[in-house]
This record gives structure tokens, C-alpha cells and sequence, in this order.
């Protein structure tokens, strides 16, 4: 692999910026990550972006913020603007459970330390630079302000909140995926626009007064409920979330005003899905795809799960409700072209400790590469938050032969051992049945392929509950389906003579879900051979269509009231039933059996009438134990980070 230099990163100090030799910056961008220059993290890719257009740009990673805002200060002003990126996570997720305890690690910080960014570091970093340079503009980009883009629901604070830039103070919001908007805030500064009247820039958020925005409120705008009536009326509340996600996930979307604090957040409709070409562009930057020489000795564990994978496109049409990926990159696939991906490739196998194993061959899904809508304009029309939900829509091209293809063509690559899927599996479009006979092959074989070639002992999928009617509330396929998929699994594990095992993903406390749902799942996952591990509590996080349904007790779609655990009685009790084979939880959940008026369930959990740890259970430990001597000794095997909440730049 090359030797990088220095000046082969951003630079991050006035003396890397000396080196370069620059006497001033174009854009600086505060991260709330530390600097690791690669594609999956935001701030590399919009500083590389801007560097690609000839900008002189410099980044400072977590700065400190208290005493005296020296990092703030150290690089000067800008001669366009002040860019701030909070993180690949929302920095409320990266640092408090679904309980709301302090997590231990920040994966994205060096060595995991988790005092390294303050609790929003949007509003935070921004406060402080408008303090110290009250005239230099600032852009908001990423998770963090992409997903407060309007009113939405802060879980943390327990309370509805404004527009981010309300409390900010910053000045524009780049939503989404970023590259093409900072490159058009960037040329517009340049001509000498001043921020406050650039109002006609795709993906773009600002605040006005009504004589200032552009051609007036019309008929073509969609004017939601103010800030003001959402605090009153959360029905209010839920109704703009509906037009919200759908102008979201629509090509050609309408512009959403809301008033707040006697002016309007515009929210400007985003731009068309990026072109592969495109998308290749933004990957093919010069990336040392490594962390900044500043951080030598010192782990990025967010940074040790991405490095040897290679994300191969963009987007994700689930539309599950308690995800964020439509929201933030869109429902439309633009994927990678073979050549750009077989480069990246090529790239991780230089890599010093790269042994042969690709960690992950993904993306937000695993299978959703090459898909797309068979006839684009009824895909134009379309306003859809899922194109896989209730039913597969019938334009839907399912096939998965180009994934296939691209598997191929990497795994015939010398240097190559084994290529790992570890961004999570749709089974619902493996077990689809189009009316194509072609795509159906291609659904089976790479079932075959997936389970065969591209499992390190163990497949995650996310079948996420077993109640059809939890399940239909997070939009996501009948258990029914998973069942099948396990089928199909274990009937070519033995045909394989495999020992691998499938490890699903669980949600307690969803909207929707009751303790008598999760004592269900419980008995339905004993009975299928489960040890639960990958399991997790629910929790909100702005627009997501879970979230307002959790806030304001209504399905914004229906309007129709739903339940939802709030307590922390309520949300202890559901995720209790997760661990019914452990001893000492025994007393507990046939407790909250007989309190539900399910003591019918005590005997389907606990048959042998001693203890829970059955030989079920033992047999399970087992398993259990025998997998972690695997792991132990495939290091070079471990999956991505992908999980839950996958956010991207």
C-alpha cells in the first residue's frame, strides 16, 4: 500500500494548511467524527467533493468545546463558509441506550472514547461560530440536521422541536446525500450571493419571512401546520409527517413551508437520485482511506468494522417505519458501476492487514443493487414510502442477477478468499415470485450463493417481530416469510453439509406492540431453536414514521390512535420476554404472564416444569459457545457496522 504523506489528507492544522501553501481557506468543516479520510464517512466525502472543484477546504474533527474555542479559532475564517457535519450517527443515538444511559464507546471516536462531541453538536459548534464570526455563513449538513429539518419529536429532551437552524442559528441546511448541494452553495457564495438570498437551491432548508420566499406560497407548496399548532394538537403533528416522507421519497416532490416563530422553514424539494456516473464520482475521490496520521496508535472502531468493505450503492425502498435511510438518502437505488467497485476493491487489498476477507460486499440493504422501477414514469408518480410494502409493487424489477454479477466478478479477483454479506438480507425479495421467469432464477441462485459462499457461520436478518399486526406498523413482511426463509436455509445448510446458523434481529416496544405480542414472540422463537442476542428496545429518532406514531399516539397515515410503551415499566416488561431461558428472569415473566391474563404461555415457555434452562436452551449455549471459539479464530470474517440505525454521510 502507498506510504501517504501529510498533505494526502485534509489538512486539519494551520500547519498542514501552511504545507499545502495556502494563505487562506475556502470552506472549513467542523466534524463531530474523528477524521477518517474514506467514502463512508461524510465529512471526507463532502471535503474531498469540494476539493474536487478546486476549493481549498480543511476540516477540524471534534473540536473541544469549552474554555476558550481555540479549535475554533486556530484556522481563521473562511473565505465562504463555515460547514458543519455532526456525524454518521445522530449524536443522541452515538450516546444514549434506548433506556437513556450513557453508552460506553463512541465508535466513532478514537480509542471509543465518548467524551470527545457535546450532546448536539449541530446547535453547539454553531452557537460558537456565530459567536466568534457573526458574519460568515454557516451549512448544515448530515444526519443530524438533515433529520430536523422541520418539527420533529427530540426522544431525549421529551419535548417537540423547532427547525434546527431555529436553535443553531446557522443559515441554510444541505439535507441528504450532500455532494451536489454543497457544490451549488459553494459556486452561488463564490459569485457573491450572500446566504441569505440563496433560496432556490435544490435540498436546501432556510428561513424567511413570507414577503421573502420566492414566488410567494402558492398552490404548488404544501404549507404544513405551524410549529405553533403541532405543540397544541399532536393529530397536527402527525399529519405533517405524512406529507413530509412522501415528499421525500417522491422524483418529482413539492416545496413544504412551516411557520415557526413568525417566519418559515422552506424546505426546498430535494434533487433528482444521482446518475451512476455521479455516484462513481463521489467514490472515486482520492481517499488515503485511512484515519488522519494524528490518530496513530489509537483505534476508530467504527472505522476497524468498515475497512476492509466496499459499499456498492446508494438508497433502500424498504421503507421500514422505524429507519431513517429513505429519509436521509432516498427510496431510489443509484448503484455503482463494476469498474468503480472492482477499484475500491482493488484498494482494500493493498491494505497492509488485508488477509483476503471482505467484511461486507453492501449497502443500506445487502439485495437491492440494480433494482428498479421496469416503467420509470409510473416510478415518477409514484409517492410510495415503500416500494416493498404492504405488497412487492408488480413494477418492481426484483432480479438479482446484476448483484450476482458484481459477486462474481469480485470473488474471481486474485487476493480474494472470501467476500462477506454483512449489510442486512430483504428475504421478502428472495421469496418474491414475479411473473419473469429469468428473475425467479436469479432469486434462487443467489439464495444459494448467499448461504454457500458469503456466510461467516452466521446470516443476519431482521425479521424484527412475530405479531403480523406489529409487523404491518413497521412495514415490514408477515413472520410468515421468515419462516420460509428458514426453510430454505437450513434445508441448504444440510444439503451443504453447513454447520451456519441464522441469527435474526428483534424490536420490543414498536408502536403497536403489547407485552402479550413480545410473550408470543417469546414462545414462537423457543419454538423455532432461538437464542435471542441481536435483540434492542425501541427508540425515536426524528422522521421516522415510528417515531410520530410513538409521540403523538396516531398513525400518520390513518389517523387512527395506536398504542405504545412509553414507561420504563412498560418498555422493561416487553423486553424482558426477550430472555425467558434465563434462570433468574423466570420469576419475573411468569409474574407478568399472570398479570396479562396469558398464564396459558408459562407452559409453552417452560415445558419441562423445572428450570427454563432446558436442553433447548443448553443446546442453544452450546451453539452459542462453539460460535465464539469460531470467531475467535476468524478475525478477518467479522461483519460491518451496518446495524440498526445505519446512517451514512
Amino acid at each position: 500500500m502507498k506510504a501517504f504523506q501529510l498533505t494526502d489528507f485534509l489538512p486539519t492544522t494551520k500547519k498542514e494548511v501552511e504545507l499545502r501553501g495556502w494563505d487562506e481557506l475556502d470552506v472549513i468543516l467542523f466534524s463531530g467524527d474523528a477524521y477518517v479520510d474514506h467514502p463512508s464517512f461524510g465529512a471526507a466525502v463532502i471535503g474531498r467533493i469540494l476539493e474536487a472543484h478546486g476549493y481549498r477546504v480543511a476540516v477540524v474533527p471534534q473540536p473541544d468545546w469549552h474554555g476558550d474555542f481555540r479549535d475554533f479559532k486556530k484556522l481563521g475564517k473562511p473565505r465562504l463558509f463555515f460547514g458543519i457535519s455532526p456525524g454518521c450517527m445522530d449524536s443522541m443515538v452515538n450516546k444514549y441506550t434506548a433506556n437513556k444511559r450513557l453508552r460506553s464507546e463512541d465508535a466513532y471516536s478514537p480509542d471509543g472514547r465518548h467524551d470527545c462531541r457535546p450532546e448536539y453538536p449541530t446547535i453547539v459548534y454553531s452557537r460558537i461560530l456565530k459567536q466568534l464570526y457573526p458574519d460568515t455563513p454557516i451549512v448544515l449538513g448530515g444526519i443530524e440536521a438533515s433529520l430536523r429539518r422541520l418539527t420533529h419529536y427530540d426522544y431525549w429532551q421529551d419535548k417537540l422541536m423547532k427547525c434546527i437552524l431555529c436553535d443553531s442559528g446557522a443559515d441554510i441546511i444541505s439535507y441528504g446525500m450532500g455532494e451536489k448541494t454543497i457544490i451549488s452553495i459553494a459556486e452561488e457564495l463564490e459569485k457573491g450571493r450572500r446566504i441569505k438570498d440563496i433560496k432556490d437551491i435544490p435540498q436546501t432548508v432556510y428561513l424567511a419571512k413570507e414577503q421573502d420566499i420566492p414566488n410567494g406560497i402558492t398552490d404548488e407548496d404544501i404549507l404544513l401546520h405551524s410549529h405553533e399548532e403541532c405543540l397544541r394538537n399532536k393529530k397536527a403533528e402527525a399529519e405533517n409527517f405524512k406529507h413530509i416522507e412522501e415528499e421525500s421519497n417522491k422524483i418529482h416532490a413539492q416545496r413544504l413551508l412551516q411557520e415557526v416563530d413568525g417566519m418559515y422553514a422552506v424546505v426546498n424539494p430535494p434533487y433528482p437520485p444521482m446518475t451512476t456516473e455521479e455516484l462513481d464520482q463521489s467514490f472515486d475521490l482520492p481517499f488515503t482511506r485511512i484515519p488522519h496520521p494524528k490518530y496513530k496508535g489509537k483505534k476508530i472502531p467504527a472505522y476497524e468494522m468498515i475497512k476492509h468493505s466496499v459499499n456498492i450503492h446508494r438508497g433502500c425502498f424498504g421503507g421500514c417505519a422505524f429507519c431513517t435511510i429513505s429519509a436521509h438518502q432516498g427510496k431510489f437505488i443509484t448503484c455503482r458501476s463494476k469498474e468503480s467497485i472492482l477499484n475500491e476493491v482493488r484498494q482494500v487489498m493493498e491494505m497492509p492487514d488485508f488477509k483476503g476477507y471482505l467484511s461486507d460486499l453492501g449497502g443500506p440493504s445487502a439485495n437491492m443493487y440494480g433494482m428498479k422501477g421496469k416503467n420509470s414514469k409510473a416510478c415518477e408518480k409514484c409517492k410510495r414510502p415503500s416500494c416493498i410494502h404492504p405488497q412487492i409493487c408488480p413494477n418492481l424489477d426484483t432480479s438479482h442477477a446484476r448483484l450476482l454479477d458484481i459477486y462474481h466478478a469480485v470473488d474471481s479477483l486474485p487476493g480474494i478468499k472470501k467476500s462477506f454479506i454483512g449489510s442486512g438480507v430483504r428475504y421478502d425479495l428472495l421469496l418474491h415470485k414475479s411473473n419473469d421467469a429469468k428473475t425467479n432464477e436469479s432469486a434462487m441462485e443467489y439464495t444459494r450463493e448467499l448461504i454457500c459462499k458469503h456466510v461467516s457461520g452466521r446470516l443476519k436478518v431482521a425479521p424484527e417481530h412475530t405479531s403480523d399486526s406489529v409487523l404491518k406498523l413497521m412495514r415490514k413482511p408477515s413472520f410468515s416469510q421468515f419462516e420460509s426463509f428458514k426453510r430454505i436455509f437450513d434445508k441448504i445448510n444440510k444439503e451443504e453439509n453447513k454447520r451456519q446458523q441464522i441469527i435474526p434481529y428483534f424490536i420490543s416496544s414498536h408502536p403497536g406492540c403489547t407485552e402479550e405480542d413480545m410473550a408470543e414472540l417469546a414462545v414462537i422463537t423457543k419454538n423455532l431453536d432461538f437464542h435471542l442476542e441481536q435483540v434492542q428496545d425501541f427508540t425515536p429518532t426524528p422522521m421516522t414514521v415510528a417515531t410520530e406514531t410513538w409521540y403523538t399516539g396516531y398513525n400518520p397515515y390513518t389517523l387512527e390512535p395506536v398504542f405504545s410503551a412509553k414507561t420504563q415499566r412498560e418498555k422493561l416488561a416487553q423486553r424482558l420476554f426477550f430472555f425467558w431461558y434465563k434462570t433468574e428472569e423466570r420469576k419475573h415473566i411468569e409474574s407478568e404472564l399472570k398479570r396479562i391474563g396469558r398464564p396459558d404461555l408459562i407452559k409453552k415457555l417452560y415445558s419441562d416444569g423445572s428450570s427454563p434452562y432446558n436442553k433447548d436452551a443448553q443446546r442453544h449455549k452450546a451453539k452459542h459457545d462453539e460460535d465464539n471459539r469460531a470467531k475467535d479464530s476468524r478475525k478477518e470474517e467479522r461483519g460491518n457496522m451496518r446495524g440498526r440505525y445505519r446512517h451514512h454521510k
